[in-house]
Formats: C-alpha cells, structure tokens, sequence
C-alpha cells in the first residue's frame, strides 16, 4: 500500500530560511524513499504567477496557485513542500482546508536579524522607505496562530531546525512508525550518503 501524501507549508518573511529548510526535508524525506516536489515562491512567481503583482488581491492568488498544485500532488500521494512568504493566515487557513493533509510551519526569524543578514539590502532600503509594500515593513505578515512547527532560525541551525520538523511529522503519523523501527547507525549513514549524493549534505 502507498504512502499517503501530504503537504508541508513554510511560511515566514523573506530571508527566514524557508528555502533552504524545504531544500533539507526535501533531502532528507527522499532518502526515505517518498516522492517529493518543492513549489519554491520565487520560482513560481517567475512561471506559474509570472504578472502578477504585490497587491493583497494578487498575493492571495498566487497562494491559491500554489496550493492548488500542492492539492493535485498531496491526492496523488507525493509530499508537496511549499516555501512562500504567504502573508495573510486567511488564506493559509483556506489552502489548508482545502489540502486537508496539511503541516504548517512557521519559520520564524526577526526583522533586526533579517535585515543583518540580508545581502541584497531590501530590507534596509524598505525600512528607510525606499521600496514600498514590502513584508514585514510596511506590508502585514500575519503569524500563524497555531502551526503544526514552529523553527526560530535565529538561534537554531537549519539542520538543528530540519530535525524538529521531521520528527513533528513523525508525531503527525505521516511518516509510517515503520521508518522509524530498527533505525541503526548503518540506516543513518545510508540516509547521509544519499542526501550527500542529492547535494544537501
């Protein structure tokens, strides 16, 4: 019998880590053998949501895309993983209740920090007004309430991170108690080797 798909949702403002997070449980859920696609915000906004702007309206109908793609996989038993800033909780609460099988994690990481490690500038430029609607700044980023996990990439590596997740979506029963039985050394070092080969470790 398959495993039965799911989806993860990382939300968080710019620059918290939700890429590189998606990147390491994507490694890391391959290595178990499930099917996995990552539906990576800033990708889909040059393909799936290519025109569309940053507009309450427009932001709300590139998370329905998303979701939407992450639906039609989760029904066909793959993990979806989405990493999209996803500002507003009314419309993650409406993703999520149409999945259905649906993790959220907040990854969480203040503006100070943000801004400290942003190599681009923007958020320094935001902050002193010289890009407009920018979340977290003079845009609104709305917290999840209760997510599934939340990670605070400030004071947690991201492997550090990665890990609480995954046992989370142990705890959810979404990951088969089978996969955790007679996990010895030798299951770890296959689990390394294989994220090495697909270059996250």
């Amino acid at each position: 019998m398959s495993e039965k798909g799911f989806t993860i949702w990382f939300t968080g403002l710019s620059g918290a880590g939700k890429t590189t997070l998606a990147k390491l449980i994507e490694g890391q859920l391959r290595a178990l053998g499930r099917k996995v696609e990552v539906l990576d915000g800033d990708i889909i906004r040059t393909n799936l949501s290519k025109g569309l702007g940053f507009s309450k309206e427009d932001r709300d109908t590139n998370i329905r895309r998303i979701g939407f793609v992450c639906e039609l996989l989760t029904r066909n038993d793959v993990v979806a993983i989405a990493a999209a800033i996803s500002p507003y909780r009314g419309i993650r609460d409406e993703v999520r209740a149409q999945i259905g099988s649906f993790v959220e994690v907040y990854v969480k990481c203040p503006i100070e920090v943000l801004a400290d490690r942003d190599v681009k500038g923007l958020y320094k430029k935001a902050l002193a007004g010289e890009i407009k609607h920018f979340t977290g700044v003079d845009d609104p980023y709305e917290e999840p309430l209760a997510p599934e996990c939340t990670v605070e990439t400030d004071i947690e590596l991201p492997e550090q991170s990665a890990r609480r997740i995954i046992e989370r979506i142990r705890e959810l029963g979404l990951i088969p108690a089978a996969a955790d039985a007679g996990y010895t050394e030798e299951d770890q070092e296959e689990v390394r080797r294989r994220l090495e080969a697909l270059g996250y470790a």
